[in-house]
């Protein structure tokens, strides 16, 4: 069905109680919708029209309440035919920039903190996938922390550079730790970070690193670590309980979280935003990652220079998300976060 099968009489109240929904999460009745609607209908009325958008499809009852709810062909059909999308305010965008900006902060930091303003602004979850570093390495330093920590500072060629702790083999010299960052620095040449990674190994497990053991020690287990490939980073897991009331419910968000984290999921997350360009919806069944938490996803992807899609970012929510307003904001912060990677 089409928004344009609908008569206005019928298009208004399925928007009425869309909205109205949307604002409350719970089930809309015939006398609410009487106060709120434009419409001068009586409440049997609406009922009527009420009983005709529930053989269509677009509304449900659920359990033995005298309310309707939205069904999920209803919902894709208010946000393809009805809904109108908000502008962000300069003040709103101002300050998404600014919480976005690296500004001293490494890529991860810079990208986990926005996806806590996704969270903080949509009340949902808010999620970034940080893309993997194809550039090449142009310098490696490794930092002191501690007797047994240090901090590993990654420079790319394209600017780029990442702070990493890490745990130090027991009784590693200051010596040992400058030998470790000359042998790295002297195998760059240009090379990305897992083309240096597999070079290295290779000349481990051959014995042909003229290298102390600790030192040895310190570069097989930490290069293993560096890099490799897209990172998944969800901040406000704790906003998708608010409406859960049944324990069932529960265990199926945990186990949407649960399967987010896989890397394979990850993957399957970055193909759906490249499926196209610009912000995609996905509401309930329609995408098999999250048919049985019943929760939706807004979610669009971010290009480098050269416009190729390297990461995205969204919101997870319940199905009631507030569309209008969160789509405009994903797909500003996913823009900014194009130009940061630049």
């Amino acid at each position: 069905m089409t928004i344009q099968e609908l008569n206005e009489r019928s298009r208004t109240v399925f928007r009425d109680i869309v909205e109205t929904y949307v604002q409350t999460g719970e089930p809309v009745g015939s006398r609410t919708l009487s106060r709120i609607s434009q419409l001068d209908l009586s409440p049997a009325s609406i009922r009527n029209v009420m009983a005709d958008l529930v053989d269509a499809g677009l509304l449900y009852s659920p359990h033995t309440s005298a309310g309707r709810l939205p069904t999920q062909m209803g919902l894709r059909l208010f946000v393809d035919g009805i809904l109108e999308i908000g502008n962000l305010t300069e003040e709103e965008r101002s300050d998404i920039k600014a919480r976005c900006a690296v500004d001293g902060r490494n890529l991860e930091e810079a990208l986990t903190e926005a996806s806590s303003m996704l969270s903080g602004l949509s009340n949902c979850a808010g999620m970034v996938i940080a893309p993997k570093s194809d550039s090449p390495i142009k310098q490696i330093e490794f930092v002191r922390l501690g007797i047994d920590k240090a901090l590993v500072i990654i420079v790319t060629a394209n600017g780029m550079v990442e702070n990493r702790a890490i745990e130090l083999p027991q009784g590693l010299s200051d010596a040992s730790l400058q030998e470790a960052t000359n042998y790295l620095n002297a195998r760059l040449a240009g090379k990305t970070l897992q083309e240096m990674k597999s070079d290295i190994q290779t000349e481990l497990d051959s014995h042909q690193a003229q290298l102390d053991q600790l030192t040895q020690d310190l570069i097989a287990n930490d290069i293993a670590s560096w890099g490799g490939g897209e990172t998944l980073i969800v901040r406000g897991h704790a906003n998708l309980l608010q409406d859960v009331q049944a324990l069932e419910d529960l265990e199926k968000i945990k186990e949407l979280f649960d399967t987010l984290e896989a890397k394979k999921e990850r993957v399957k997350l970055l193909e759906l935003a490249e499926g196209g360009s610009g912000v995609k919806i996905f509401i309930g069944s329609e995408n098999n990652l999250f048919s049985l938490s019943g929760t939706s996803m807004i979610i669009s992807p971010y290009q480098n220079s050269q416009d190729q899609i390297v990461g995205a970012v969204g919101v997870i929510g319940p199905t009631r998300l507030n569309y209008a307003r969160i789509i405009p904001v994903v797909d500003y912060t996913a823009k900014i976060i194009g130009r940061m990677i630049d």
